[in-house]
């Protein structure tokens, strides 16, 4: 696998898992002012998601590696 190759496929991943991970933990916010969204969360925590994202992504993208490594899944026609 080229590292293009590898870094789409860490990049789709990781958008995967950003969405699995973005509602987790959130709570609307309780005062809510004019002009703002009254279904915006309080407090988003967008670093520790990303963290977390970063790290849950990292980890599937190394058993997708050490799958297509392995030949147990192949891109090559046969």
């Amino acid at each position: 696998m080229s590292w293009v190759a590898a870094t789409a496929v860490y990049v789709c991943i990781w958008m995967v898992v950003l969405f699995a991970v973005l509602p987790w933990g959130v709570k609307p916010a309780t005062d809510v002012q004019p002009g703002t969204d009254p279904g915006a969360p309080a407090n988003p925590r967008l670093r520790l998601k990303a963290l977390v994202t970063t790290a849950i992504a990292t980890l599937l993208w190394i058993a997708f590696y050490l799958i297509a490594r392995s030949d147990l899944i192949t891109f090559r026609e046969s």
